[in-house]
């Protein structure tokens, strides 16, 4: 099944019409990049095609250096996740010290 066009300014370094949304680490990369930077539209489209123990999952265990901060404060909030691992390592940091 292809992802709607609408995703593809979440994730503009794909083809999203050759993307398998269901291999694991695709659907990594999608929910990562809609909850960082999706509009409404493309958050409800990752919760209509997504379990939420896949969404959690993403959270958790985030991306390194590919969350903004205030994104991942959120999401973590929202799904109720107590303890994000590597989450230092997660942050996308545009002034490194």
């Amino acid at each position: 099944m292809a992802l709607p066009k609408f995703l593809q300014p979440y994730l503009p370094s794909y083809d999203i019409t050759k993307l398998d949304k269901d291999a694991p680490s695709v659907s990594n990369e999608i929910i990562t990049q809609v909850l960082n930077l999706g509009d409404d539209k493309a958050v409800r489209w990752v919760f209509d095609n997504y379990t939420l123990e896949e969404i959690r999952n993403a959270v958790k265990n985030p991306q390194r250096g590919v969350w903004n901060e205030e994104s991942l404060n959120y999401w973590s909030q929202v799904l109720k996740i107590e303890k994000i691992e590597n989450y230092d390592q997660a942050i996308l940091n545009m002034n490194p010290v």
